[in-house]
């Protein structure tokens, strides 16, 4: 399948769905292709062995580098969701902190940690509040209710 495809609810809320607030930076649920500027952003472990969900999408599609657990490779940027809370926390500051730096870049951010790594939107979401701030930044439509307060259904 070519293209990247966004799911009904998603083209709900790029048009800002009930509250007509919700920006429109946000990540297609499914990422086949991505413009020579559009990073990549997957939850993965420290040790940079993708395996599973995104990680792997990342490695086989757009550059993520095997033993690499965390920053920028290739049309990536790996996150470490698996060794803990304040780990992910951290970071995602470091993310941020890169994104400030690359403002010529799109950073599609996946559900990270809420597959494998079992955490959900609530526990995630909260830790972009910077992030999400700035213009280059794509969230999942799960991150942005939680961010603006916006009942699940």
């Amino acid at each position: 399948m070519t293209g990247n495809n966004y799911t009904e609810e998603e083209k709900y809320w790029l048009k800002g769905g009930n509250t007509g607030t919700l920006p429109d930076r946000i990540t297609p649920s499914m990422i086949n292709v991505l413009e020579p500027n559009e990073i990549f952003v997957f939850g993965s472990n420290i040790q940079g062995m993708h395996m599973g969900g995104a990680a792997r999408v990342a490695y086989s599609k757009f550059g993520a580098e095997w033993g690499n657990g965390e920053g920028l490779q290739g049309q990536s940027y790996a996150l470490p969701t698996m060794e803990g809370i304040e780990s992910t926390e951290a970071a995602v500051g470091h993310f941020t902190t890169c994104v400030k730096q690359h403002p010529e870049l799109k950073f599609f951010v996946t559900p990270v940690g809420c597959g494998i790594a079992g955490y959900v939107p609530e526990d995630i979401a909260p830790m972009f509040r910077d992030a999400a701030e700035l213009e280059n930044v794509y969230l999942p439509v799960s991150f942005w209710k939680v961010l603006m307060g916006i009942d699940k259904s």
